[in-house]
């Protein structure tokens, strides 16, 4: 196991994300030991790695520490089988206020109406 304090993680990251493809890097904190890093190639050998990799995704999503494609790709899923997933699952897929949710029905609306207007121009 490799040892990068967080000063030399902020100054070049890539390096750090580099090495801990190759092994698990722990990262430190004035000297005391702070977090983890591993590659999510590290992770192969892992039964179930793609359960893990799922329940990351989702969790991750759930949190709201990822958007929902960037979930996706943690979760080894496309987009829509992970927008279906959530949404069976009970997640909210967007988290709108009332007055936020009443612009975007009153966007969309105005779209459809002016997407039919043109169409209508076309076909006279």
């Amino acid at each position: 196991m490799q040892v990068v304090n967080i000063r030399q993680l902020k100054t070049n990251p890539s390096v750090a994300l580099r090495e801990a493809k190759r092994e698990l890097m722990m990262v430190t904190n004035r000297d005391k030991p702070d977090a983890l890093l591993v590659s999510m190639e590290q992770l192969s050998g892992i039964p179930n790695l793609e359960q893990v990799r799922l329940v990351l995704g989702v969790a991750m999503f759930r949190d709201k520490l990822l958007s929902l494609a960037a979930a996706a790709k943690v979760a080894g899923k496309s987009l829509s089988e992970m927008l279906t997933l959530v949404s069976n699952m009970g997640i909210p897929v967007v988290d709108y206020s009332e007055e936020e949710a009443a612009a975007e029905a009153a966007f969309a609306e105005k779209w459809i109406n002016e997407r039919q207007a043109q169409q209508a121009i076309k076909a006279a």
